[in-house]
This record gives structure tokens, C-alpha cells and sequence, in this order.
């Protein structure tokens, strides 16, 4: 397997587009809206999206979506809601609207075409269904995480106190009846670069059951379309916080979104 060069592969894309070539620019238009794997430049990403929303409807969504936002001039949240402390062990904070219905209909919508079983290899090396997430996921990597996308990214680092770059993608996550995230941690044993956080984000109301429930605690919460749960997965010391211990319970009725990015000790993007 041949070395990952992002820095190279982005200059690729950039070649491409000073050709011509649509979808180039439009991931270049991405890329330099996040500042991944080079420069970061949101006011030039922006006149970019406003050259291609003029042709392309989902860009023009994406623009408009965006202009609504409170932004200062490099796209960070010029404020965001104080949390509601829900709980010490495990720590757990609640942002109340922190995102708009348009924001969370257009992160379900995006990610609708992009779904797929959450999958795992087995012993044998075979990709089998996983039993322990039983949910469709949607990743919107760094390629097409676009600046409306971006944006919102950029208000979960506000908000939890971290760097945009400490953040892995932003997974949507889908439910329907049946489905569920069985107990487990966003701890990761062994990392050198580990998930300090974990912000789900909730996207919709029209279903029942699936809480998010911490195993160890009494605590179940289930947010309000637009909410923000925000709680930590490693102690001060690195350790692994057992409180975290945290699942998805199975959806009963409707179907359910989420939307989730784990957050890092130090930069995680390219």
C-alpha cells in the first residue's frame, strides 16, 4: 500500500481545477474552507461557493445556509448557548439550540444518499454487519465536508473548547425500528492521539425510544432537534473514564438521526 501524501493529492485536486474540471472545484472550494492538508482561506471558499452555487442548487443551499449563520470573518460562531450541566461522573453538558431546524434538516438530507451499513471484519477477514452498532452511518470526510458542513463543525469546537482540527469527520447516524448502539466506549485503548470528547448532535424528534443511556449511571437523555450532548471519554490523566460507558438504545417507532464527531487530544487532521 503506497504512503498516504494528502498535501500532494490536494495539489492534484487544485491542478484539476485550474483545468476545469467541476468537481475538482468544488472540492477545492471544501478544502479551503476546512484548511485541510494546506492553506485555509474561508473568505476566498466563500466567493468560490457563491460562483458555484450560481449553477449548482445543492451549492446555492449550502451558500444560503451559511449566509444564516453568525460567523465572524473565518467562519467561527460569534457566540453559542451556555450549557446545562446534566451530570459529573460521567461529565455530561446538554447545548440547548445550538443548531437551527435548517442546519439539522440539511446535515439529514445531505447524508441520506451517503448511508450504509455500520460494518466490521470478522475473524475470518469477512465484512459482516456489526453487532454491537446495528445503525446505517454516513461520513462526510474532508473532501466533501463543505462549508456549510464546516461551519457547523467549527461551532461543536467552539462550544466544547477544543480546535476545529482536533476533530475527526462529522458521522451522521440513522436508526429505524429495531436498531441500536449496544454499550460500549469512544475510548480508544492504546491511541497516542486520544478522544478526549464525544458531541452528538440531535438532528430529529419523530421517533420513540433511543436514548442515550450511560450504563454505569442513572442518566438517559434524549435531546431535542438541534441539541448538542457533550461528554467526556478520558480523564485527566489520559485514563479511561468508565462513567463514559454510554449506548444508543434500540429504537422502538420512526426513525431516528444523529449526527456525532469525536474530538481529539491535539490535531487529528491532515
Amino acid at each position: 500500500m503506497a504512503p498516504q501524501d494528502p498535501a500532494r493529492g490536494r495539489l492534484l485536486f487544485e491542478y484539476a481545477a485550474a483545468a476545469g474540471h467541476t468537481q475538482a472545484n468544488i472540492l477545492v472550494t471544501n478544502l479551503l474552507a476546512n484548511g485541510v492538508a494546506g492553506r485555509r482561506d474561508w473568505p476566498l471558499a466563500m466567493e468560490r461557493l457563491a460562483v458555484e452555487g450560481r449553477k449548482l442548487p445543492d451549492r446555492q443551499r449550502a451558500l444560503e445556509l451559511v449566509l444564516g449563520m453568525n460567523l465572524n470573518a473565518v467562519g467561527d460562531p460569534k457566540s453559542v448557548p451556555k450549557p446545562q450541566d446534566l451530570s459529573e461522573q460521567p461529565y455530561a453538558r446538554m447545548f440547548e439550540q445550538i443548531f437551527t431546524e435548517s442546519e439539522c434538516d440539511y446535515l439529514m438530507s445531505v447524508a441520506e444518499d451517503r448511508f450504509e451499513p455500520s460494518m466490521v471484519y470478522n475473524r475470518s477477514g469477512e465484512l459482516v454487519r456489526d453487532t454491537i452498532r446495528t445503525s446505517d452511518g454516513a461520513a462526510f470526510h474532508w473532501l466533501i465536508e463543505d462549508p456549510a458542513v464546516h461551519a457547523i463543525n467549527r461551532r461543536v469546537a467552539v462550544a466544547s473548547g477544543t480546535a476545529y482540527d482536533q476533530g475527526e469527520p462529522l458521522q451522521a447516524l440513522r436508526y429505524s425500528p429495531g436498531q441500536e448502539y449496544r454499550p460500549h466506549f469512544d475510548f480508544v485503548d492504546g491511541a497516542t492521539n486520544q478522544r478526549l470528547w464525544t458531541a452528538l448532535m440531535y438532528l430529529n424528534d419523530e421517533y420513540e425510544g433511543g436514548q442515550t443511556a450511560f450504563v454505569r449511571t442513572s442518566l438517559k437523555v434524549r435531546g431535542k432537534p438541534g441539541d448538542m450532548l457533550l461528554f467526556r471519554n478520558a480523564l485527566n490523566d489520559g485514563a479511561l473514564d468508565e462513567f463514559g460507558e454510554h449506548a444508543g438504545m434500540p429504537v422502538t417507532a420512526g426513525t431516528k438521526y444523529l449526527s456525532t464527531r469525536w474530538i481529539r487530544e491535539r490535531r487529528w487532521i491532515p
